[in-house]
């Protein structure tokens, strides 16, 4: 049955539906470029004088960094799990009414993963921009093309845009190829390449001359269609977007009463190139808890602030062992914090950071501020992929995990997530005798249960997690 808007309308306080240009960028695989053919998009724009929202599908933190420098504002991600479907609605709907056009990175390619970009698009009817590398390949694109847009007819595929032309002559045969489809080409160029490592592309502040890089594939996809301002695409109130259900309860709805959760409670947040791997909305959410965050860099400061809580993202500690390792006074800080019962949340790199020591695949070893019993090696091999999600008091708290390290000897394990999929064991929350310290290898998307992670940041952490698993 059709949504009856008009009345629904009136029983929503006037919430009415808002029309913004839109533009979702996916690819047929992942490594085709997609990342820096947004980023420059989202530049083009802004140079034009138009404020530019991204957003990023799927959990992420290396890529946004980059779409963030590139259209000067935050990127949040676009998980129809994750964030939830009507977290997703809430997120456009609000840009769409701040923004002139949104732009939507995908994540691997098109078809790709449970949901996928694809589903994304569907649900949000946004208009598909296909990122095609084309080293190794002419004619073959176009069967690539079809393939692609007969497997997903419900979806406004635009066109392909074809990346890494080796010449001119390349480009034209591929224009040939793909007829209707064609949007233009990008020279090869290694100078517009991002350097990657294990864990995806390099931090945006790692990367040299990034905003020239920028500039130069702006000014070349000014010679293309996608120049142009996007057509507008209609975004619906989140009270309004429909909800698909999905095989574990919902994310908590982001219209609860949430104010004063924290109302008064100082966080300290690690933030630096070793601790960097931070959802916006995790942080925004705080806020909205009424939390009086304040930042710090265990790498670069000498203490950190005196604070109720501490909050230790992800991000590459590996690569800064000797700096960690010798900041005596910081680790003095942290243990001193600890003694009077401070509260301290870690996720991936944060809790190898909390354990007596770490390891890189090089084999050198750093002393880390030893909270935590146990050590912890990187690998070359990826040691776990995938959405992930804890039970609590309160619901599921849902994220995703990835990393290349594994540990031994570590504390009690207060509670175990489940995957996604398939429901089986994932990753474990480690915390300390004193259950001030909580500590698990899975990123936490926090708006999806604000209720729980409350309870976290108020030293309940016992209480949200001690649930029977099913």
């Amino acid at each position: 049955m059709p949504l009856d808007i008009k009345n629904n309308e009136l029983l929503l306080g006037g919430k009415s539906p808002v029309k913004c240009p839109a533009l979702l960028l996916s690819a047929p695989a992942s490594n085709q470029g997609k990342t820096m053919v947004t980023a420059a998009l989202a530049y083009h724009h802004r140079k034009q004088g138009r404020r530019v929202k991204v957003f990023k599908t799927g959990p992420d933190f290396l890529d946004p960094m980059i779409l963030e420098q590139a259209s000067g504002q935050p990127v949040d991600p676009l998980d129809l799990w994750m964030v939830g479907e009507s977290g997703c609605a809430k997120l456009l709907f609000e840009a769409a009414q701040k923004y002139d056009v949104l732009l939507v990175e995908g994540v691997m390619g098109l078809n790709d993963g449970k949901p996928s970009t694809a589903d994304l698009a569907r649900r949000f009817r946004l208009p598909v921009v296909m990122v095609m590398d084309i080293t190794g390949m002419a004619e073959t694109s176009a069967a690539l093309a079809s393939g692609l847009i007969s497997y997903n007819a419900d979806l406004q595929v635009l066109g392909f845009l074809a990346n890494n032309a080796g010449s001119e002559r390349h480009a034209a045969v591929v224009a040939t190829a793909l007829k209707e489809h064609y949007l233009g080409a990008l020279m090869r160029d290694p100078r517009l390449e991002i350097p990657r490592r294990h864990l995806g592309l390099a931090q945006a502040s790692e990367i040299d001359k990034l905003e020239s890089r920028f500039q130069t594939m702006a000014e070349s996809l000014q010679t293309t269609p996608l120049a142009a301002l996007p057509e507008a695409v209609e975004f619906l109130p989140p009270e309004l977007s429909s909800c698909r259900s999905t095989n574990t309860p919902a994310p908590s709805s982001p219209s609860q009463t949430i104010g004063n959760l924290l109302q008064g409670r100082r966080i300290g947040v690690a933030r630096d190139s070793a601790f960097s791997f931070i959802y916006s909305a995790n942080l925004r959410l705080l806020e909205e808890m009424g939390a009086d965050l304040s930042y710090f860099s265990p790498v670069h400061d000498t203490v950190c602030p005196a604070t109720d809580a501490i909050y230790l993202p992800g991000g590459y500690p590996e690569l800064y062992l000797k700096d960690l390792g010798n900041n005596f006074t910081m680790r003095e800080a942290f243990h001193k914090h600890h003694k009077r019962g401070g509260i301290i949340y870690a996720e991936c790199g944060g809790m190898l950071y909390l354990l007596d020591s770490l390891t890189d695949k090089e084999g050198n070893s750093g002393t880390m501020l030893g909270l935590l019993k146990g050590s912890a090696r990187l690998q070359a091999r990826l040691s776990a992929l995938g959405h992930q999600y804890f039970h609590t008091a309160y619901g599921a708290l849902r994220g995703h995990t990835f990393h290349y390290s594994s540990m031994t000897g570590a504390e009690e394990v207060l509670s175990q997530a489940r995957k996604k999929l398939e429901g089986n064991p994932g990753e474990s929350l480690l915390v300390n005798a004193q259950a001030n310290i909580a500590a698990s290898y899975m990123h936490a998307y926090f708006p999806s249960n604000p209720r729980a992670v409350a309870g976290i940041f108020n030293g309940e952490i016992k209480q949200v997690f001690s649930q029977p698993q099913s």
